[in-house]
């Protein structure tokens, strides 16, 4: 029997992945798969080595701190993936973590193939970086055009399949999101990220910028999108701050629904943008971290927006409240002032459409997948 090895290292990895997979199961039945992923491979029936939390770290004051245990966990991947000899070693995002485990394996054993999906953004810092994936990786999978040329100029096998979660798979089910919100309330969705970290510094700002909102408007319901692990938590919170007008919501299915019936979205800085505007809701960015992790970035990076939709305009698309405008009453003022101009709402929604619909192949998955199938 032929084996996968699927190497996630966080959240958004394991769910990229996921969709791949679902769709690679369709066609080959003859697979044993192993795994370090999440609760979406998981409901694939796909085993995972350990929790993504061991994995799992923001910023590079936090890798830094734990570099000894990432050392060992990657150490510790790295032999697992030998003694279960894949075919291929899958790996999914979270370069510095999956990568590297990649790149250990491949010395160990050249003839398992190497396949990594979501590109590192060598367009963003560190482009010399392409030059050393060549040793040890037999394929990348693109979530962008221009991204392309990188990997292209290298010499190196790519293939742009366009964004996974921006296929609309969920055609066919419908689900009547007025059994969830009662009393005719408008929905607004808030993603406070998936990590336990960003929600430990993103919940209270979003509590405060709620009760602002509250204030001025009595029609609306919150909505916080979580991932399983983290629902029970910030419905926890939640209740401890008294809401009647929020609830917490982890159900894929249903999150998707949610999200297409919502007036308006605030969302954590990352993937989660481009559902979003794949949904048509008008929506900001926010993000914060801390002040050394910032200054390092800050130092690093080459392009003047955080947002991948912004960053492919050249502008401002999506306002991005970041760092020090991260604040309830930036957030507030900056969504109040956008939720009374249609004409502003309707401008972003249409300059999104335009910009995603260059990231979307309508078949993502299925070339992932035929790709997959090319070296099994």
């Amino acid at each position: 029997m032929k084996k996968i090895f699927i190497l996630t290292g966080e959240p958004s990895g394991d769910k990229l992945a996921s969709k791949i997979i679902s769709k690679f199961k369709n066609t080959r039945s003859d697979i044993e798969y192993l795994s370090v992923g999440g609760e979406h491979l998981n409901a694939l029936g796909i085993k995972s080595l350990y929790n993504l939390k061991e994995v799992t770290y923001l910023g590079f004051t936090r890798v830094l701190i734990n570099i000894f245990k990432i050392n060992r966990t990657i150490n510790k991947t790295v032999e697992e993936i030998i003694k279960f000899k894949p075919d291929i070693l899958f790996s999914v995002d979270s370069p510095d973590f999956t990568l590297r485990v990649a790149k250990e394996v491949k010395k160990k054993d050249p003839n398992i193939k190497t396949i990594h999906f979501v590109a590192p953004q060598v367009w963003v810092w560190r482009e010399n970086r392409v030059k050393k994936f060549k040793s040890f990786l037999d394929h990348i999978l693109l979530l962008f055009p221009f991204e392309k040329k990188y990997f292209d100029k290298e010499k190196i096998k790519s293939t742009f399949i366009g964004h996974p979660l921006l296929e609309d798979l969920d055609k066919k089910s419908k689900i009547d999101v007025s059994q969830i919100i009662k009393d005719n309330k408008k929905i607004f969705s808030i993603f406070p990220g998936s990590r336990l970290s960003e929600i430990n510094t993103l919940i209270p700002i979003l509590f405060k910028f709620v009760k602002k909102m509250n204030e001025k408007y009595k029609d609306l319901f919150f909505v916080f999108h979580a991932t399983k692990e983290h629902v029970q938590l910030i419905q926890g919170k939640l209740l401890k701050e008294g809401f009647r007008n929020c609830g917490a919501i982890s159900d894929e299915k249903i999150k998707l629904h949610v999200l297409k019936s919502s007036i308006f979205a605030v969302a954590k800085s990352g993937t989660i943008s481009l559902e979003i505007c794949n949904s048509k809701v008008p929506s900001i960015i926010i993000y914060k971290m801390g002040f050394i992790n910032f200054l390092i970035i800050k130092i690093l990076v080459k392009v003047k927006f955080a947002n991948i939709v912004n960053i492919a305009a050249g502008e401002e698309v999506i306002p991005e409240l970041l760092q020090s405008k991260c604040n309830a009453k930036d957030i507030f003022n900056t969504v109040d002032l956008l939720i009374n101009d249609k004409r502003s709402l309707d401008k972003q929604i249409d300059k999104t459409q335009t910009i995603i619909s260059k990231f979307k192949t309508d078949n993502s998955s299925e070339i992932a997948s035929s790709i997959l199938n090319n070296y099994i």
